[in-house]
């Protein structure tokens, strides 16, 4: 059992890691507005759509996977 979540653990980390990388950049200023803060920024918020609204909803999900398969790792593991 603790081989295969932990093989299922591995290959959950794996697709994290490519999701949150393929995730599209939020921020297309330069490097000016991270020293000021982006103020600008604060009220420009657009609801993600397309491709950028599909790899939030699997990271999200991909992600929840995670802690549920690493609170599953501990519990078996310590019994």
């Amino acid at each position: 059992m603790q081989n295969m979540l932990m093989t299922l653990f591995l290959i959950d980390c794996v697709v994290l890691i490519a999701c949150v990388m393929m995730q599209p950049a939020k921020n297309d200023n330069d490097a000016m507005s991270a020293l000021t803060g982006g103020a600008g920024d604060l009220f420009s918020r657009r609801k993600a759509r397309g491709f950028e609204a599909v790899m939030q909803i699997v990271t999200t999900i991909v992600g929840a996977l995670f802690f549920i398969l690493a609170l599953a790792l501990v519990y078996v593991s310590a019994h």
